[in-house]
């Protein structure tokens, strides 16, 4: 019998300029936000208290925007970097250039911008990825450039065990440690 384990991209089949949709959505409700906002400690009134928020500008609550980030990149892991990423690097030029209100649909799409192979970690590489949030009516709604570490197949397929069970044991009590190597961004 021949198995098929999901899996996300590796270094190697991740190509720039190539974008990824990512489906299906997710339509975000009251009950995420409320809950996103009081686990992550943000009593922001704009998340929520409805009668405040009717009486500013958007009229009304807006979803949290650090849930909105979250939910866009947790879109893509399926088809991208479910056990392919080695470590997330960081993002920048995270913009919310229009609001997302509670029953709004996310759409998340990446673009692979650019790719290299680790200067310093053997068999993986850096990604740079450019996730973009769209609302149920097709607006831009989130933006966020994302690095990360990926592994290549050859490097992944090594460390495998053979039954297909996921990653070996990595050597050691604790595995090899995940540094920059001797200078920032050395990745």
């Amino acid at each position: 019998m021949r198995e098929v384990v999901q899996r996300g991209l590796y270094y190697d089949e991740l190509e720039p300029g190539v974008v990824y949709r990512h489906r299906p959505g997710r339509t975000l409700t009251e009950a995420d936000d409320v809950l996103f906002s009081t686990l992550t400690m943000n009593h922001q009134a704009l998340h929520l208290d409805a009668a405040w928020a009717a009486t500013q500008p958007f009229g009304q609550r807006l979803m949290n925007s650090m849930m909105t980030l979250s939910t866009l990149v947790g879109l893509s892991v399926g088809q991208v970097t479910q056990g392919t990423i080695v470590a997330n690097l960081g993002f920048r030029e995270v913009e919310f250039p229009k609001p997302l209100f509670h029953g709004d649909t996310l759409y998340a799409e990446t673009e692979v911008v650019e790719k290299r192979l680790s200067a310093s970690r053997p068999g993986q590489g850096v990604v740079t990825l450019e996730h973009r949030g769209l609302n149920q009516r097709g607006e831009l709604v989130a933006r966020a450039v994302r690095t990360a570490l990926f592994w290549t197949r050859a490097a992944h397929e090594v460390i495998t065990v053979p039954d297909g069970a996921g990653p070996a044991a990595p050597p050691g009590p604790a595995g090899p440690r995940l540094t920059s190597g001797d200078e920032a961004g050395a990745w």
